[in-house]
């Protein structure tokens, strides 16, 4: 039975509750009705009337949306997660269907208790509002990068009050072919009737162009890492991202306009700087999600610290350890371009002609891209060009002039080439040297990520060599940029990586957003590993105090007595022997009491 001062801290971390007083949020916790589903039990199907809103206690339920070809997963939902309030507010049918993957405890609010809490605190409806708001923008969207354990739990693009500015000037550009269209009609001549419509269409191009602009822009928030996408089409495009771990601090910007039409800047604050959401609607709720999330974060931290540190305590006294349930794998980030590349096949070539990345073992290797390659190649195979020009053009030239040959008979009765001929062809042999020194410095440029590190090599050919690495543990933000029509055309651009007080750049490379990925990914396997070795350490040291402890309790507890008194407590202790249920239990209590801190996690 989940007791109400409990229901109340389940309310208090969740940001729909915001804003709502002790006394009032007990208010709802009493009205709320437990409920135990099996795992594999259906919660509720799609298409079905809904009952009410349910909010996770504990547990774990998957969301599904059945095809005619098997089901297509939405999402997983676990602690802390709230589902069914989208059908209530719009007052229609389930449009998916929820299961329970393992035991779960619900809280349910049912369909009259549900309006009635809207009713009651009004304020809590736009709570609601950006969280059914994003729902539906990330089931409309397509992002390749999330991972397949990624839930996005904020989504959203800039304010409309930007796409209103962005459309201002386009607004007023049209006065110029009204203006034309009227001079055509009081003149009576066509010529202005074009030329307003020539600039009509063009207007009308950039004011849609403006608006495809402004959508491409998100900020999204998911149970592992805050996300900013910024695209502008055919010239930019950029993904920055920092885990929630690392966020510092969430705050709220907000102007006298932004007030009263409810939009405003939210700065999450991390190691190295902020990763900024101009322009979104209702930015204090915005920023209550994102400290919902971090803060989740920071306690499954903090509780597998502590069930780890019970785990060993019980090995260390004999104990059977409970089997723990596996991990979540760090999100498998697919590459934008994969589809893309399986469908071209001139990309495929490329790629493995040039080797834009190459694996071996542990270790990626990215070259630049190809563009890269032709560009620093351009010049000198230019003039290689111009002279197989002039060659051929030299050639015909003797070819049809009787007075002159490609080899010119001496009086001594010897022979001697073409002087221009023999010329040529050394010019050619230099700058075709030329392309093979700038082939050469191409693949001198080379970034590896390794298990434990990244590291950029530029090394000039003959010449000295640049090496610059970091620890991948120590990344503490990534960030990708595309620019211009040709990176965004070819898929090739520059991830940035800030570690510390310097960065590091892997320019020009081949699908940057699967690069960041290579990279995040290794990090957090690498981050878990150390993690992980480190607890360990400490947790056996802890281990062997704490079992020391417990297994001399009684002796530390025992005041000084008479002999006759020390012999009733050496046969009653002798006589009690604690079963293993009541050792689990003192463990419980022991590591739930002392302070992480003390442990020096």
């Amino acid at each position: 039975m989940v007791e109400i001062n409990e229901r109340n801290v389940l309310l208090n971390k969740i940001h729909l509750f915001n804003g709502l007083m002790d006394d009032q949020l007990t208010g709802i916790s009493e009205k709320l009705e437990e409920r135990v589903y099996p795992a594999d039990a259906i919660i509720f199907e799609i298409g079905t009337r809904p009952e009410g809103f349910y909010l996770i206690y504990e547990g774990k339920v998957k969301v599904v949306r059945p095809r005619e070809r098997g089901g297509d997963f939405v999402a997983w939902l676990t602690a802390g997660d709230y589902f069914g309030e989208e059908a209530l507010f719009e007052q229609r049918n389930r449009s998916a269907t929820v299961i329970a993957t393992e035991e779960t405890v619900i809280l349910f609010l049912s369909r009259e208790g549900f309006e009635d809490l809207l009713a009651k605190y009004e304020k809590l409806k736009p709570n609601f509002l950006i969280s059914i708001k994003s729902r539906k923008l990330a089931r409309a969207s397509v992002f390749k990068w999330l991972g397949p354990n990624e839930v996005i739990f904020f989504i959203a693009r800039r304010h409309k009050i930007r796409l209103v500015q962005a459309l201002i000037a386009p607004f007023f550009f049209l006065a110029l072919p009204i203006a034309l269209f009227s001079w055509s009609f009081l003149a009576g001549v066509i010529t202005p009737v074009v030329l307003g419509v020539i600039l009509l269409v063009g207007i009308l191009l950039w004011a849609l162009w403006q608006a495809i602009d402004w959508s491409n822009d998100y900020y999204i928030v998911t149970n592992q890492r805050v996300v900013w996408v910024e695209r502008v089409i055919g010239i930019y495009d950029s993904r920055q991202e920092v885990p929630l771990g690392t966020i510092l601090s969430v705050n709220v910007e907000t102007d006298l306009i932004g007030r009263a039409f409810d939009y405003g800047n939210v700065a999450v604050h991390t190691f190295v700087g902020n990763i900024q959401f101009d322009y979104i609607d209702h930015p204090n709720q915005a920023a209550d999600i994102i400290r919902e999330h971090w803060e989740r974060t920071k306690s499954k931290g903090t509780q597998a610290q502590k069930e780890a540190m019970k785990n060993a305590l019980r090995a260390k006294l004999g104990l059977t350890v409970p089997q723990q349930a596996q991990d979540e794998l760090p999100p498998h980030i697919v590459s934008e371009d994969q589809k893309i590349q399986n469908k071209r096949l001139i990309r495929i070539v490329l790629a493995n002609l040039f080797k834009l990345r190459v694996e071996d073992g542990g270790t990626v290797i990215y070259h630049k891209h190809w563009f890269v390659l032709l560009k620093q190649m351009g010049r000198p195979f230019l003039f290689f060009l111009g002279l197989v020009v002039l060659l051929f053009i030299r050639i015909w030239s003797l070819y049809n002039n009787p007075n002159e040959a490609i080899f010119e008979k001496l009086e001594s009765g010897g022979f001697r080439p073409d002087t221009i001929l023999v010329t040529i062809p050394l010019l050619m042999l230099l700058f075709f040297g030329w392309m093979i020194w700038e082939y050469i410095d191409w693949m001198n440029d080379i970034f590896q990520v390794t298990p434990d590190e990244i590291i950029d090599l530029d090394k000039t050919p003959l010449g000295t060599q640049e090496r610059r690495s970091a620890q991948i543990e120590n990344i503490l933000s990534t960030e990708f940029k595309r620019k211009g029509l040709i990176g965004y055309l070819f898929n090739f651009g520059t991830v940035y990586i800030s570690v510390g007080g310097s960065n590091l750049e892997f320019q020009d490379v081949l699908d940057p957003a699967s690069v960041q990925a290579d990279i995040n990914r290794r990090r957090m396997v690498r981050l878990a590993r150390k993690s992980e070795d480190s607890t360990n350490m400490e947790q056996e040291r802890m281990a062997i105090w704490l079992a020391a402890y417990h297994q001399n309790l009684k002796e530390f507890d025992t005041p000084v007595s008479t002999e006759e008194d020390d012999e009733i407590l050496k046969a009653g202790l002798a006589s009690q022997r604690m079963d293993d249920l009541e050792k689990n239990d003192q463990i419980d209590t022991l590591v739930d009491n002392q302070s992480m801190d003390d442990m020096d996690f």
